[in-house]
């Protein structure tokens, strides 16, 4: 009996102990609010000139949080929707891919099941009135006509459209169009599976068991997953990518913070993909619920990962509501691959060296010799199943390492595409050949093998570029001009099929894709989890 009385002395005196520490915080929180509003009473009375305590409190704000770590920001009322439609997976609107083509709206995609395909409209439509108003020649921005487009659902836009010579009037009515977060799926041969995630968003799992299907019904046994430039999302949609691929009840991630406390996350029995063998594509800027899906199936030994050191975050965040409708994400915890591993980089030298440090692998040669990945020893891990050396403390590591090319100055077509150049060319060509592509090439396959993308072409867009102010480099058109010549047909494939054509074409060049294929061939995959 005594001590039982003693036990429940000492649990009431830690209770009372966390109570006082949490009383005290409280108690912070509240005099530093009493100072700021002290603060921004005698601006408000005192200061010489007038001054706009809105943008002085969201200027506070954005410096609190900037100070605590790069990822805890402020978002404005005025971005908060804007920031939440690729996770959320829709927004409302008509449902069309356009472009701006000499002043004029131009559709050039329609979205499958969307408001614009269930009214007819066409690619190639030129939209020239919205709600009454005269949009041909307007020189609109991209902002501007989504401004028109986009409303709430189940309200109507009225446009007419000049379909070749004839003007027609629609009536459509606005609804949710969805946001992919993948980009393709396809068979890379007869047994081998292709999935690009470009983000974890809400419909993320719901997509991935599609695609996983399809690839299934096709032979699928083998499946490469490419997170290359995933720079995360939502890790609910990581948890469930890593459920589908790992056996029931291992640890997928947990988390851990002050105010948070030790959250466990651990797959099911249910997983689509359990059996067959996996590799993941990875490169520098792989972050966050990437790294998440990643990191588990590495220390579970359940994939091989090919390509470059991951971007590095291991932080996350919650996102919380503020008075005016806008909010700020905070950092509320870390999180930890199943062998126990934070992957976060340092970030103790401010925002600017942190966004930095990418490009800091460019000039140490981490980028093209694996050899020059510093690894911190004291953050030395082992897998859970073949006990192989992992390393935390600032992005994952490839199992197989995957050089970037940095022989080959992309300068000059960046300057092309970032001057429209090279988009406008696309959009033209398409506009004036689409008829004639589509009849020329019955199918994908066949614009794949026979379409060739010519000299005069890229003449065009040469010529088109020195017009822009984008000067002729000769010598580097001559490096980049079999990939400039494969972007071209690429861009060309997706507006006349689709954003799947478009990779399979770009990925007949993606190195790291191709050493994921060979991993998988020549018995690299056995020998790393043999």
């Amino acid at each position: 009996m005594k001590k039982i009385l003693i036990l429940g002395l000492i649990l009431f005196a830690g209770f009372q102990a966390e109570k006082a520490i949490a009383q005290n915080r409280e108690n912070q929180v509240r005099d530093q609010s009493v100072k700021y509003q002290r603060l921004m009473a005698l601006i408000d009375a005192f200061y010489v000139d007038t001054v706009n305590l809105h943008r002085l409190t969201e200027d506070a704000i954005v410096k609190v949080l900037a100070d605590l770590d790069p990822h805890s920001v402020y978002i404005s009322k005025e971005e908060v929707d804007e920031m939440n439609e690729p996770l959320e997976g829709g927004f409302f609107g008509i449902g069309i891919q356009f472009t701006i083509l000499r002043d004029t709206l131009v559709v050039v995609d329609v979205v499958a099941g969307g408001p614009s395909e269930k009214v007819g409209l066409q690619a190639g439509d030129r939209i020239v009135v919205v709600e009454g108003e005269d949009i041909a020649g307007k020189k609109l921005s991209n902002t501007e006509v989504r401004k028109r487009l986009k409303g709430e659902k189940g309200t109507p836009v009225n446009i007419k459209v000049l379909r070749g010579k004839e003007l027609m009037d629609f009536r459509i009515i606005r609804d949710k169009i969805p946001i992919y977060s993948i980009d393709v799926s396809y068979m890379l041969d007869k047994t081998t599976g292709y999935i690009k995630i470009s983000r974890f968003a809400a419909t993320t799992v719901e997509e991935f068991e599609k695609a996983l299907k399809e690839l299934q019904a096709q032979g699928m046994k083998d499946l490469v997953l490419d997170l290359q430039g995933n720079g995360g999302g939502y890790m609910g949609a990581a948890i469930g990518i890593s459920d589908h691929l790992l056996e029931g009840n291992k640890m997928i991630v947990y988390t851990d913070g002050l105010s948070s406390g030790r959250r466990e996350e651990y797959s099911t029995p249910a997983g689509m993909l359990k059996d067959g063998r996996v590799v993941v594509l990875i490169d520098y800027n792989s972050a966050s619920a990437s790294e998440i899906v990643s990191g588990a199936l590495q220390d579970w030994d359940r994939g091989v990962l090919v390509g470059q050191r991951s971007f590095g975050k291991g932080l996350v965040q919650r996102q919380y509501p503020l008075t005016d409708g806008s909010m700020i994400r905070l950092t509320t915890a870390h999180y930890y691959t199943p062998s126990g591993r934070c992957i976060q980089k340092p970030y103790s030298k401010g925002e600017q060296a942190y966004r930095e440090e990418v490009y800091g692998r460019f000039r140490s040669g981490e980028l093209v010799n694996a050899d020059s990945i510093i690894i911190n020893d004291s953050l030395k891990y082992e897998t859970k199943v073949k006990h192989r050396a992992v390393y935390g403390g600032g992005g994952i590591i490839p199992d197989v390492f995957v050089p970037v090319d940095t022989t080959i100055n992309y300068l000059y077509l960046n300057r092309l595409i970032g001057k429209n150049v090279v988009g406008e060319f696309i959009a033209n060509y398409v506009d004036k050949n689409r008829g004639q592509l589509k009849k020329k090439y019955a199918d994908f396959e066949k614009y794949r093998k026979e379409f060739v993308v010519t000299d005069a072409m890229v003449d065009e867009i040469v010529k088109s570029g020195e017009k822009a102010g984008v000067a002729k480099d000769e010598e580097a058109l001559q490096m980049i001009l079999p990939s400039m010549k494969r972007q071209i047909k690429s861009l060309i494939a997706r507006d006349v099929w689709g954003m799947s054509q478009m990779y399979q074409i770009l990925n007949e060049e993606n190195n790291v894709l191709k050493k994921g294929l060979q991993t998988l061939k020549d018995g690299t995959y056995e020998k790393i989890l043999k």
